[in-house]
């Protein structure tokens, strides 16, 4: 079963709105993370190498994704994808909000550079979600950290 998992350990595109539902479905026992955005992006470039590198150590409690909302617009306006990177959480065909300070608790909509950080970001959700919260709060407040 551990080896399975190890070659899970990846980060998989989505093709479209069907294949986006199948992801949120599929996995009953991890978090999904989608990261939603254009991959000509340079922070959704980023963002998708820090996923990839992250993948091997959350391989237990997450299943990792990436959409291009250029090709793929059915969620768009129904997780309203205005940012250029964002990243949500669902657990069990539902959708998690995490509290980072921001004032946005659908979805982090900035990047996150760290590696720990975002395995930290996961692991909340991970644990909160697992406990039937449908909100968790972020181990960091990122409030300060970005000039607006």
């Amino acid at each position: 079963m551990a080896e399975a998992k190890v070659n899970e350990a990846k980060v998989h595109d989505l093709e479209s709105g069907w294949h986006v539902d199948q992801a949120i479905l599929y996995d009953q026992e991890r978090v999904v993370v989608i990261l939603f955005g254009n991959p000509n992006e340079i922070d959704v470039m980023v963002q998708t190498e820090m996923l990839r590198k992250i993948a091997p150590d959350v391989v237990n409690f997450a299943t990792l994704y990436t959409c291009d909302i250029s090709k793929v617009k059915d969620f768009n306006k129904m997780y309203e994808l205005y940012d250029p990177c964002t990243l949500m959480f669902f657990w069990r065909n539902k959708h998690v909000m995490i509290d980072t300070g921001t004032g946005n608790n659908n979805k982090v909509n900035f990047l996150v550079r760290s590696k720990q950080e975002l395995i930290d970001m996961i692991e909340v959700v991970y644990r909160g979600a697992k406990k039937g919260r449908g909100l968790v709060v972020a181990v960091n407040d990122y409030s300060t950290r970005h000039e607006y």
